[in-house]
């Protein structure tokens, strides 16, 4: 897979409003709440899907992909890549369109099988890095 285009992510990051993200963590000492705080700052809706926690960022956190009652923009992962493959099937049969595995989230060949069903595929990506350095034009 070739690196992405920066201006395609940038893109992307214009356009997302509404991220589910899968594997958030409640606790603000995990990598993942702080990743989707800053992403809440800059004016994303974040919402948990972790069926280990009630409530982050005042969002109701659902168990899976599936339960959650709206689409969102983007299905982002914080998980094992041991756990790709029931996450790409979640996501594939929830019917969002933008898959974002986080650094050291995917695994290739459920990256690849999500591309095969028509989902684009962020991989190793790490989205707070991305919006700093291609939105706020930080390092």
């Amino acid at each position: 897979m070739s690196e992405p285009d920066p201006d395609h992510i940038r893109h992307l990051l214009q356009s997302i409003k509404t991220i589910a993200s899968i594997g958030l963590s409640a606790n603000p000492e995990r990598e993942s709440f702080q990743i989707d705080q800053y992403l809440v700052e800059q004016g994303y809706r974040v919402i948990p899907v972790n069926p280990m926690a009630s409530e982050v960022f005042g969002e109701k956190a659902y168990p899976d992909l599936a339960s959650v009652p709206e689409m969102p923009d983007v299905a982002q992962v914080f998980r094992k890549p041991e756990d790709a493959g029931p996450v790409v099937d979640q996501v594939i049969a929830k019917g969002v369109k933008l898959l974002w595995f986080q650094e050291g989230t995917s695994d290739p060949v459920e990256a690849q099988r999500a591309r095969e069903a028509g989902i684009e595929v962020i991989e190793n990506l790490c989205m707070r890095a991305a919006h700093r350095f291609l939105i706020n034009n930080q390092r």
